[in-house]
């Protein structure tokens, strides 16, 4: 079991109060991120429910039982962080079985299950080495295996992908989605990276300023976005949010676009545009249009390539079914 529950939880340091009121639960099983800009509070909220920071006031609960005070050690969580901190002198099963030599377990059991791990980790042609003869991917595979080994209720991932460059990251996001599919244990995972947030979950938490803005799937949060901060956080290259004499057209003080839904041509359009940089990807172009008298900037993504080069007059044509409204609030409109 892994159900966890927030109720009323805040924090403040000082005078200063980083988590307002929040109330949010997350299921067993599931795969929840945590994502917002730096400063929203995401990393706070972890260490709040690990037990590694006080709540100021409100209850956390894990499986049913009130979880507020207890230390880290009881909470049955297992925390990976953004640096692996493994023992140098120490080999890969050592490293691994390490948390329950603390514990004094049993070494028949403490093998089972560092031999079970490095098997779920493709680890176990490396059990023998020490951290330095490992890439940065195998290192954090160490730093999760070490986590598996305690068999927790949850396991909490602070940002364990930053240190990586950007192939790593892509295999390791893969390899623990992989390991959520395997074990089926809830999962919290913080990070800035929405690219990771939308390819990894099964919940995303959007934060700014410590408050939720919304939660929901990857795609509830890309289709149906509550608010302008969302719609303009979540999707890459993110949404276009256009004010104005446009948006009054639509009955809205904002429009918003992706730039996958707008339609490009190099003769005639609603909007007129001038290139600016076109990025070249291979199956799709991103095409920053400026000078369109909507915004600064003007996003569109087409597939494959498009003979258009740098001061080059654009066209644009929005897909006007796919286009989202938000009132001078910024909330969304219908």
């Amino acid at each position: 079991m892994g159900q966890i529950q927030l109720k009323q939880v805040t924090k403040s340091f000082g005078d200063v109060q980083v988590i307002p009121p929040l109330d949010l639960t997350i299921e067993d099983g599931e795969f929840t991120v945590f994502v917002g800009p730096s400063g929203c509070g995401k990393s706070t909220l972890l260490r709040l429910i690990a037990g590694l920071e006080d709540i100021s006031s409100g209850h956390i609960e894990i499986d049913g039982k009130d979880a507020t005070n207890l230390v880290p050690a009881k909470r049955g969580l297992a925390m990976v962080f953004q640096s692996y901190a493994l023992y140098p002198h120490m080999s890969v099963r050592k490293n691994i079985a390490f948390p329950l030599r603390m514990a004094k377990m049993d070494q028949a059991e403490i093998d089972r299950r560092v031999d079970g791990a490095a098997k779920v980790l493709n680890l176990a042609d490396y059990i023998d080495r020490r951290p330095g003869q490992l890439s940065g991917g195998q290192r954090q595979r160490v730093a999760i295996g070490r986590a598996i080994v305690r068999e927790p209720a949850a396991f909490l991932f602070d940002e364990p992908l930053s240190n990586l460059d950007a192939a790593l990251r892509v295999g390791m996001r893969l390899e623990i989605s992989e390991l959520h599919e395997r074990l089926k244990t809830t999962m919290i995972y913080v990070t800035h990276d929405q690219v990771e947030a939308m390819t990894m979950a099964d919940k995303i938490v959007v934060l700014r300023a410590g408050f939720i803005e919304q939660v929901g799937s990857p795609l509830e949060l890309y289709h149906n976005p509550r608010n302008e901060f969302v719609a303009g956080f979540i999707g890459s290259p993110k949404m276009n949010l256009i004010k104005g004499a446009e948006a009054d057209k639509h009955g809205a003080a904002t429009i918003g676009i992706r730039p996958e839904h707008t339609d490009v041509s190099m003769s005639e359009g609603m909007w007129q545009g001038t290139v600016g940089v076109a990025e070249h990807l291979g199956s799709d172009t991103f095409i920053h249009v400026h000078e369109t008298g909507l915004a600064d900037m003007v996003t569109v993504r087409i597939t494959g390539d498009i003979q258009a080069k740098h001061g080059d007059k654009i066209f644009l044509t929005p897909q006007l079914d796919k286009l989202h409204k938000f009132d001078a609030q910024g909330l969304r409109i219908g």
